[in-house]
Protein backbone atom coordinates (compact mmCIF):
# COMPACT_ATOMS: atom_id res chain seq x y z
CA UNK A 1 0.00 0.00 0.00
CA UNK A 2 1.09 3.39 -0.73
CA UNK A 3 0.71 6.14 1.99
CA UNK A 4 1.76 10.09 1.85
CA UNK A 5 5.27 8.59 -0.63
CA UNK A 6 5.69 5.28 1.92
CA UNK A 7 5.34 1.91 0.63
CA UNK A 8 3.83 -0.93 3.11
CA UNK A 9 4.13 -4.18 2.05
CA UNK A 10 1.91 -6.70 4.74
CA UNK A 11 2.61 -10.62 3.74
CA UNK A 12 0.54 -13.27 5.34
CA UNK A 13 1.44 -17.01 4.67
CA UNK A 14 -1.97 -18.17 5.91
CA UNK A 15 -2.81 -21.96 7.86
CA UNK A 16 -4.96 -24.09 6.10
CA UNK A 17 -8.52 -22.94 6.32
CA UNK A 18 -10.66 -25.51 8.29
CA UNK A 19 -13.65 -22.99 7.50
CA UNK A 20 -15.88 -21.69 11.12
CA UNK A 21 -19.05 -23.64 9.47
CA UNK A 22 -19.02 -26.91 11.36
CA UNK A 23 -18.53 -28.70 7.92
CA UNK A 24 -15.99 -31.09 7.47
CA UNK A 25 -13.14 -29.82 5.07
CA UNK A 26 -14.68 -32.23 1.72
CA UNK A 27 -17.87 -30.45 1.85
CA UNK A 28 -16.71 -26.70 2.28
CA UNK A 29 -16.70 -24.19 -0.72
CA UNK A 30 -15.04 -21.13 -0.81
CA UNK A 31 -15.88 -17.79 -2.62
CA UNK A 32 -13.80 -14.83 -2.96
CA UNK A 33 -15.26 -11.23 -3.45
CA UNK A 34 -13.98 -8.04 -4.29
CA UNK A 35 -16.40 -4.83 -3.82
CA UNK A 36 -15.59 -1.54 -4.84
CA UNK A 37 -17.27 2.15 -4.35
CA UNK A 38 -18.08 5.21 -2.83
CA UNK A 39 -17.26 4.98 1.27
CA UNK A 40 -20.09 5.81 3.45
CA UNK A 41 -21.36 5.18 6.74
CA UNK A 42 -22.37 1.24 7.28
CA UNK A 43 -21.36 -0.42 4.34
CA UNK A 44 -18.99 -2.82 5.56
CA UNK A 45 -21.59 -3.77 8.42
CA UNK A 46 -24.32 -4.01 5.66
CA UNK A 47 -22.17 -6.45 3.48
CA UNK A 48 -21.47 -8.52 6.62
CA UNK A 49 -25.25 -9.02 7.98
CA UNK A 50 -25.83 -10.21 4.36
CA UNK A 51 -23.13 -12.56 4.30
CA UNK A 52 -24.14 -14.11 7.69
CA UNK A 53 -27.56 -14.09 6.68
CA UNK A 54 -26.74 -16.31 4.11
CA UNK A 55 -25.15 -18.87 5.94
CA UNK A 56 -21.61 -18.29 5.36
CA UNK A 57 -18.41 -17.50 6.84
CA UNK A 58 -15.63 -14.46 6.59
CA UNK A 59 -12.73 -16.05 6.34
CA UNK A 60 -10.25 -13.47 5.60
CA UNK A 61 -11.12 -9.84 4.90
CA UNK A 62 -8.89 -6.97 3.73
CA UNK A 63 -10.51 -3.61 3.76
CA UNK A 64 -8.56 -0.03 2.45
CA UNK A 65 -9.28 3.23 0.50
CA UNK A 66 -8.11 3.53 -3.02
CA UNK A 67 -8.13 7.23 -3.98
CA UNK A 68 -12.08 8.26 -3.05
CA UNK A 69 -13.51 5.04 -3.72
CA UNK A 70 -13.97 2.19 -0.45
CA UNK A 71 -12.37 -1.72 -1.43
CA UNK A 72 -12.59 -4.64 0.58
CA UNK A 73 -11.86 -8.41 -0.46
CA UNK A 74 -13.41 -11.12 1.42
CA UNK A 75 -12.95 -15.13 1.46
CA UNK A 76 -16.06 -16.64 2.33
CA UNK A 77 -16.56 -20.60 3.20
CA UNK A 78 -20.09 -21.86 3.21
CA UNK A 79 -21.94 -25.20 2.10
CA UNK A 80 -22.60 -25.52 -1.20
CA UNK A 81 -25.96 -24.09 -0.94
CA UNK A 82 -24.89 -20.82 1.37
CA UNK A 83 -22.20 -20.20 -1.32
CA UNK A 84 -25.11 -20.76 -4.05
CA UNK A 85 -27.26 -17.78 -2.46
CA UNK A 86 -24.90 -15.46 -1.91
CA UNK A 87 -23.84 -15.72 -4.83
CA UNK A 88 -27.20 -15.14 -6.43
CA UNK A 89 -28.26 -12.49 -3.86
CA UNK A 90 -24.99 -10.18 -3.72
CA UNK A 91 -25.14 -8.76 -7.20
CA UNK A 92 -28.55 -7.13 -5.91
CA UNK A 93 -27.41 -6.09 -2.68
CA UNK A 94 -24.29 -4.75 -4.37
CA UNK A 95 -26.54 -2.91 -6.78
CA UNK A 96 -28.79 -1.00 -4.26
CA UNK A 97 -25.25 0.30 -2.30
CA UNK A 98 -24.16 1.19 -5.68
CA UNK A 99 -21.23 -1.24 -5.13
CA UNK A 100 -19.29 -3.15 -8.26
CA UNK A 101 -18.95 -6.50 -7.29
CA UNK A 102 -16.91 -9.20 -8.83
CA UNK A 103 -17.03 -13.11 -7.33
CA UNK A 104 -14.83 -16.05 -7.77
CA UNK A 105 -14.85 -19.59 -6.30
CA UNK A 106 -11.63 -20.77 -5.11
CA UNK A 107 -10.50 -24.06 -3.01
CA UNK A 108 -8.75 -24.17 0.45
CA UNK A 109 -4.87 -23.05 -0.01
CA UNK A 110 -2.92 -25.93 1.19
CA UNK A 111 -0.14 -25.53 4.21
CA UNK A 112 2.68 -23.45 3.81
CA UNK A 113 6.03 -24.73 4.72
CA UNK A 114 6.10 -21.30 6.89
CA UNK A 115 3.59 -20.82 9.12
CA UNK A 116 4.12 -17.35 9.71
CA UNK A 117 3.27 -13.27 9.18
CA UNK A 118 5.68 -11.46 7.76
CA UNK A 119 6.29 -7.96 8.04
CA UNK A 120 7.87 -5.47 5.72
CA UNK A 121 8.38 -2.24 5.97
CA UNK A 122 9.99 -0.02 3.55
CA UNK A 123 9.97 3.87 3.95
CA UNK A 124 11.00 5.46 0.98
CA UNK A 125 10.18 8.71 -1.16
CA UNK A 126 7.66 8.18 -3.35
CA UNK A 127 9.16 7.73 -7.13
CA UNK A 128 7.59 6.05 -10.40
CA UNK A 129 7.77 2.31 -10.78
CA UNK A 130 8.68 2.18 -6.91
CA UNK A 131 6.30 -1.03 -6.26
CA UNK A 132 7.28 -2.61 -9.37
CA UNK A 133 11.21 -2.66 -8.36
CA UNK A 134 10.47 -3.66 -4.64
CA UNK A 135 7.71 -6.45 -5.57
CA UNK A 136 10.90 -7.82 -8.17
CA UNK A 137 12.98 -7.69 -5.09
CA UNK A 138 10.71 -9.62 -3.32
CA UNK A 139 10.25 -12.08 -6.62
CA UNK A 140 14.15 -13.19 -6.16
Amino acid sequence: MLYAGFFYAFLTLPHLFKGRTGLTASLQHYLVITALGADRPGIVNTITRHVSSCGCNIEDSRLAMLGDEFTFIMLLSGSWNAINLIESTLPLKGAELDLLIVMKRTTARPPQAMQNTVWVQVEVPDSPHIIERFTALCDT
